[in-house]
């Protein structure tokens, strides 16, 4: 039905052809007709699209009559070449199409008019007979056009009279469709290679970040569409702006671009798909809003490496990249259009008015009024000597477009026609579905020495030439081959140079790489676009996008783009936090060493006797392995270390409360009972303190080895203890398996026995002064809590502390040699100092006889009792030289019966 709509309405068209073609008959020709064999069809531009009402503007001397004349030129190559198409004469039917879609539809339709049947049944001459209606000559493939729109437009006419079409300029990437324009082919690369190569530009410059210009139309539309199709199938490439530039600009709309592409000032690049014109008022518009050198233009092959789009505006344009399809200059086509002149052209009808424009002069025409104040053409000018001369871009590929129809034809009289001379009766007519098969298989070197060929799409390969426009630092400015693309990019970025000469390609990015250890934090619907992160703490950077934790043992390397061991410590010996408590231990083993020495020295001596030997030398063990500690805490852990620290870390304090213990509840439990009763009390000989000593220290030892078999001593290495913000300063620390809470635990023990001597030193306190032993023992014991108790908020203060191991260790010992001193200073030193510089006062006293005691026992009973005005009825029973309960000179009676007293004194001789 569609097929049967469009004839229909072809058929109007014809009618309006014939009213056009008369109203422009006496001023303008219309075609070009060259009889052949087989007659080809030609569409170019050979004027500019005209002003309002009129279809024709002024004369296109390149675009038009180079391209025109390209074709008569490859005609006249192809007929007397012997070997392509031998016997047969190529015939051509050219049309202007006025650089109008339109008006190009009009002209093709003489080149379906042969394939129309007309039904002149009903038309009769004058005499009654049928008319002589000649028929028009076939046109077998058309070569054209040169705008896409114009191409697409009679693409649509000729696919339904099934007419091959090669053009040589159309590069809109929907011509690629050939379920809409199978009938289509070129000899130029489809826009969209060329969209892929500005694609590949773009990225190798390293530019994510970018925007579009686009002339309205099917070139600038379509090309910039193919760029964003590729980038977005790329990847990597975002647009900032897509702006696209009216066919009827208004005023102040390119300065209004302008400001629109600043409003993403970052993406510098700017991708432009837009005519000469549109092309120069973007400079201009840029050049007065003072952004010289801001814009990186990538321009497309309408820009390429023409001259007129950067007139008056070079430092506007410097740095621009263009593209442009790959092609040479034709030597021999120069030589035949510069020897072209009004007497050997005249096939062409357009040559004179080409003349007179090129010339800049006036032919004398029949009906034309001679313009005064202009020379009159003498026919003597030479193009390329009286005229500037440089062939236009197209023309090689205008050659190829002919080559390739007239091989396409060759290789089909081949085929159909083997042996014949001249066409033959399978192709005459000859079948365009048939001719578009041949087409789309040909493959020759071009006029250029390159291949020229088609895939399956009609497409020829993409070939590009990358060109630079360079300003700065160069001989001759100009645009300058900085590279090639081949289905792949060939860049030499070397040769790239930018504005003012630099040589460092500017960047056209949303938003920098992230610094070393930051991770990118997209904006949302803007993939190029992102804000960085440092992956702060001990994460390190997992990808551009993540951040991730290192392991528990692990920091982060300084640039975080990964993770290295963490180093481990222990404290050193060379450590403040160990010389102090090495430096007091040290003083506290000689000194106890010293006692210790001195007490078996003078073992009988009265005061070693008085002091209670056998418990003095447990209790000073017991010190000795508390200073013995210190080294145990400081030495590097070790399975063996941890299991002695273990063993030893309660043990000397217990050893050394639990003989205290034994003393004061000894002291305590005699006058207690001497209140009551002359009966002593029970387990009160030296054997017996002894045993109870080592019962109370088994329990300690007793707990220390369930210890060992529930969990075995072992190392550790602790990386959270010193575990600081940053992790420059993480260290992780080999410690033993003790935790805060079993080292409590390991001293739990020797604290309560602390704690219950202090009791019974509290209870005692009411034992004479001149006991010796009672009120030493509760000195130390009250001392020895202010120490711990100063020890217990220090330790569990530091719990966070960087320098928790360090500080808790150096606590722990240095309060464990200030309780051992303070019981060894206030228990043996004293004693000790009697003894080496007093040896005198060690010595015994006279014995009194018991009689003698117990008379005076009884009269100061009795004293005590007549004497209202004493209060304390204090007076001296002497009992010297008292072993076991330690008496020196004697000690109060007090309320202590006489029996008692004479009991103790019994005791002591």
């Amino acid at each position: 039905y569609m097929q049967h709509k469009n004839i229909c309405t072809l058929f109007t068209l014809m009618f309006n052809v014939g009213c056009v073609t008369e109203q422009h008959q006496g001023s303008q020709p219309q075609s070009i007709k060259i009889e052949g064999d087989i007659t080809l069809g030609g569409l170019f531009p050979m004027h500019s699209r005209g002003a309002a009402g009129v279809p024709c503007g002024e004369i296109k001397r390149e675009k038009g009559i180079h391209r025109l004349e390209a074709m008569l030129y490859a005609m006249d190559q192809i007929n007397s070449d012997p070997d392509l198409l031998p016997n047969i004469t190529l015939g051509a039917r050219i049309l202007d199409t006025c650089s109008r879609d339109t008006y190009a539809l009009e002209q093709s339709l003489l080149f379906v008019q042969a394939l129309i049947q007309k039904d002149t049944s009903d038309v009769r001459c004058s005499n009654g007979e049928p008319p002589i209606i000649p028929k028009p000559e076939r046109v077998v493939g058309v070569i054209g056009a040169s705008g896409s729109s114009v191409s697409i437009m009679v693409a649509n006419v000729l696919r339904l009279f099934s007419i091959p079409q090669i053009s040589y300029a159309s590069t809109a990437p929907e011509l690629s469709d050939k379920s809409r324009y199978e009938f289509f082919s070129r000899v130029v690369p489809p826009d969209s290679y060329q969209a892929q190569a500005m694609v590949d530009i773009v990225k190798a410059m390293g530019w994510n970040y970018v925007s579009t210009l686009a002339s309205e139309g099917n070139y600038g539309e379509s090309g910039v569409d193919a760029f964003l199709q590729i980038s977005r199938e790329a990847g990597g490439l975002c647009i900032a702006q897509s702006i696209k530039i009216p066919r009827e600009p208004r005023p102040n709309e390119f300065e209004k671009i302008i400001k629109r592409l600043m409003e993403t000032s970052n993406a510098r690049g700017v991708i432009i798909f837009a005519n000469e014109d549109d092309i120069k008022r973007v400079l201009q518009s840029a050049k007065k809003a003072n952004l010289t050198g801001h814009f990186l233009f990538v321009g497309s092959d309408s820009w390429g490496a023409k001259s007129s789009p950067i007139q008056d505006q070079e430092d506007v344009a410097e740095g621009a990249v263009t593209i442009l399809p790959k092609r040479a200059s034709i030597d021999g086509f120069d030589q035949y259009f510069t020897s072209r002149s009004l007497e050997n052209n005249r096939r062409n009808i357009w040559f004179a008015e080409f003349w007179e424009d090129d010339f800049k002069c006036k032919l004398t025409r029949p009906g034309i009024k001679y313009e005064l104040g202009r020379r009159k053409c003498t026919g003597e000018e030479r193009i390329g000597h009286h005229s500037q001369y440089e062939q236009e871009g197209k023309v090689q590929f205008v050659i190829d477009a002919v080559y390739a129809m007239a091989h396409a034809l060759h290789s089909m009289h081949l085929d159909l026609c083997p042996g014949y001379m001249g066409v033959c009766e399978k192709m005459d007519p000859v079948e365009g579905q048939m001719l578009l098969q041949y087409i789309r298989a040909v493959s020759f070197n071009g006029s250029a020495g390159t291949g020229v060929m088609f895939n399956e799409n009609g497409d020829a390969p993409g070939r590009y030439d990358i060109f630079q426009y360079q300003l700065s630092n160069v001989s001759s400015p100009g645009y300058k081959v900085i590279g090639q693309w081949t289905n792949h990019l060939r860049l030499n970025a070397d040769e790239m140079q930018w504005s003012g000469g630099h040589r460092r390609i500017p960047d056209s990015v949303c938003s920098f790489p992230c610094e070393s250890g930051e991770r990118k934090k997209m904006v949302k619907g803007v993939p190029c676009c992102w804000h960085c992160e440092l992956c702060d703490g001990y994460q390190y950077l997992l990808d551009e996008f993540t951040c991730d934790m290192c392991p528990f043992d692990m920091r982060p390397l300084k640039n975080r783009t990964g993770c290295r061991p963490t180093p481990i410590i222990k404290l050193e010996w060379s450590s403040p936090w160990a010389i102090i408590p090495v430096f007091l231990a040290i003083l506290g083993i000689l000194a106890t060493t010293g006692v210790i020495v001195t007490f078996i020295r003078f073992n009988d001596t009265p005061i070693v006797r008085a002091s209670g030997r056998e418990l003095s030398y447990v209790l000073l063990t017991g010190i000795f392995l508390i200073y013995l500690i210190t080294f145990l805490m400081i030495a590097e852990p070790s399975t063996a270390v941890c299991a002695f620290r273990r063993l030893l870390l309660g043990l000397g304090m217990c050893i050394s409360y639990s003989a205290m213990l034994t003393k004061t509840n000894r002291i305590y439990r005699i006058f207690e009972q001497g209140k009551k009763s002359v009966t002593p009390p029970k387990f009160i000989s030296p054997t017996s303190q002894l045993i109870i000593t080592f019962i109370l220290i088994s329990v300690q030892l007793l707990g220390v080895f369930i210890w060992f078999g529930v969990m075995p001593p072992h190392t550790i290495i602790d990386y959270e203890e010193q575990k600081p913000p940053n992790p420059e300063f993480a260290r992780g620390v080999l410690k033993c398996d003790m935790s805060d809470l079993s080292l409590i635990l390991c001293l739990s023990y020797a604290i309560v026995l602390m704690i219950t001597c202090t009791v019974y030193a509290i209870k005692s306190r009411g034992v004479p002064e001149t006991f010796n032993e009672a009120k030493p023992i509760g000195f130390t014991m009250y001392t020895t809590c202010i120490v711990w108790l100063a020890f217990v908020p220090i330790f569990f203060g530091t719990a966070q502390s960087t320098e928790k191991m360090f500080i808790q260790t150096t606590t722990l010992t240095v309060s464990m040699s200030l309780s051992a001193t303070v019981s060894l200073g206030m228990l043996y030193i004293p004693k000790a100092y009697v003894i080496i510089c007093h040896p005198e006062q060690n010595v015994q006293k006279r014995k009194r006889s018991f009689k003698a005691v117990v008379q005076a026992a009884t009269v100061s009973t009795h004293l005590s009792q007549k004497s209202n005005d004493k209060t304390n009825g204090e007076s001296k029973i002497m009992c010297n030289d008292v072993e076991p309960l330690g008496v020196n000179e004697g000690w109060s009676t007090g309320s202590t019966s006489t029996a008692w007293i004479v009991f103790m004194c019994r005791r002591m001789f």
